[in-house]
């Protein structure tokens, strides 16, 4: 890139010096004083080479990204004449906050495609159930071990049977939640969402379950009968959304006159039978295949998968691809799903956060720059409490190498996990908090694993990840 062309052509689009009252420079933007917004093309601005984005607040922010914004400032200011303002003086860019939300918002951006925005619907579906589904985790967990150690003992009292129930309750008709959050989540009508999700909710009194004369009824094709459990969240998730579709092209139709009795009528009779012949058997099938494939990852390649699985996460996270593991935790911390409750997967991932802080702690010692010094102190407490993103966009990811080498090392974590056979009862936590949610008798190992994670990524980007010349391209020289 000839940075000194970009910033003569910079320079004339915003109007030239007698328009420019200050320039600096953030982690990632060309933070620029405008006299005249009038005088700026902010279109041909956005169009120069290198240029990710514009952003008009307080100053006119240009998005270049880490390292290239220094080098656009260094020619920048020889046009202007102006000083070049440190980004203590400007209006972010000093607080590890701001800067993990400018970076995440940076990448945000390059990976915003159909497949991440799809995902994060996905994803948004059941954060909102995530208070409930880690309480009810908790008390599932919790209340197995006393069963366990008691022989039972409280299970004829009161008060303890209603604790059980609220941790069944949820998991048992979660599919309508889900239906529901996955119709609005989709534009349509939550309440016929509710009705998709409930053909997923295993009750007796449910007339396709019925026995006529001493016979159930049978589903055509398969000449079987019907069972809901069988497709799960997955098809709940999916009738969710396909009724939200199917409402919105019935009612583009509708006349306004039945609209309001006729379109919902027609979206749960159409809907249910689609749900019933194509949604269950597709969500059913789609379960078996992501549990096959864990099962391999985490029974047949063991250490190994456990190893590729930590290192892999974070990237994902990079790009956007990791909120398709939502559901996927969900199913997974279901006391009546395959695994009993227990997610064997939550734990591998979490490692990843520690190779984060190993590698954290790693350039803390072997950097000069005071700035990312900074940075670091800053997200090393966080980070140990399992709140990443301040030492991953902040620190790591801008870097690079360092980001790679903490994946690698955080990996070690992850295949010693696997080697233990760790679990959780719930999730909505990582680091140490972790403690709180891992599998009764298995803290210790938890511990441990996390350890060897920080080792992991401390001892990878010590000898491989630290790079002064790439540092202080990013950061600046104090």
């Amino acid at each position: 890139m000839d940075y000194k062309q970009i910033s003569e052509e910079l320079f004339n689009l915003l109007g030239g010096k007698s328009n420019i009252t200050s320039n600096a420079a953030c982690m990632t933007r060309l933070r620029i004083g405008i006299k005249d917004m009038s005088k700026v093309d902010i279109e041909k601005v956005k169009k120069v080479e290198g240029v990710l984005g514009v952003v008009e607040s307080d100053t006119l922010q240009v998005v270049f990204g880490p390292g290239k914004v220094n080098k656009v400032l260094d020619e920048f200011y020889k046009l202007t004449g102006l000083a070049k303002g440190q980004a203590e003086n400007a209006s972010a860019g000093t607080d590890i906050n701001e800067v993990t939300r400018e970076n995440k918002e940076l990448q945000k951006a390059k990976y915003d495609k159909p497949v991440q925005r799809f995902l994060k619907k996905i994803a948004n579906i059941f954060v909102a159930l995530l208070p409930g589904i880690i309480a009810a985790g908790l008390i599932n967990g919790i209340c197995n071990v006393i069963n366990v150690s008691t022989n039972g003992v409280l299970s004829e009292t009161w008060w303890y049977a209603c604790i059980r129930t609220m941790g069944w309750a949820l998991f048992a008709y979660l599919p309508i939640l889900v239906g529901y959050n996955a119709a609005k989540e989709f534009g349509g009508s939550g309440v016929l969402g509710a009705i998709a999700g409930a053909m997923s909710i295993s009750n007796v009194a449910m007339p396709l379950l019925a026995t006529v004369n001493d016979k159930q009824i049978l589903l055509p094709i398969t000449n079987s009968v019907f069972n809901p459990a069988a497709g799960g969240l997955l098809a709940a998730l999916i009738a969710g959304m396909f009724f939200a579709v199917l409402e919105k092209k019935i009612r583009k139709h509708m006349p306004d006159l039945i609209d309001t009795f006729a379109s919902p009528l027609l979206v749960l009779i159409i809907g249910g039978l689609v749900a019933l012949l194509v949604i269950q058997p597709l969500g059913a099938g789609l379960t078996k295949v992501i549990f096959a494939i864990l099962s391999f990852a985490y029974e047949k390649m063991g250490v190994v998968g456990g190893y590729i699985l930590s290192a892999g996460f974070l990237p994902l996270v990079a790009v956007g691809l990791h909120q398709a593991l939502t559901p996927i935790h969900a199913m997974l911390n279901d006391p009546a799903g395959a695994t009993k409750g227990i997610n064997y997967l939550l734990p591998i991932l979490m490692m990843a956060g520690g190779g984060q802080v190993g590698a954290g702690i790693a350039l803390y010692m072997k950097t000069k720059n005071k700035k990312l010094k900074r940075y670091i102190r800053d997200s090393i407490p966080v980070g140990i409490l399992g709140i990443g993103e301040p030492m991953m966009y902040a620190v790591t990811l801008p870097l690079g190498r360092s980001f790679i080498t903490a994946c690698i090392g955080g990996g070690f974590g992850g295949a010693l996990a696997a080697l233990l056979h760790l679990g959780t009862v719930s999730q909505g936590v990582s680091g140490v908090f972790g403690l709180l949610i891992v599998s009764p008798g298995q803290q210790l190992g938890f511990l441990i694993s996390m350890l060897v994670a920080y080792a992991g990524g401390f001892l990878v980007t010590y000898f491989f990840g630290v790079n002064e010349d790439r540092i202080n391209e990013v950061y600046g020289v104090e």
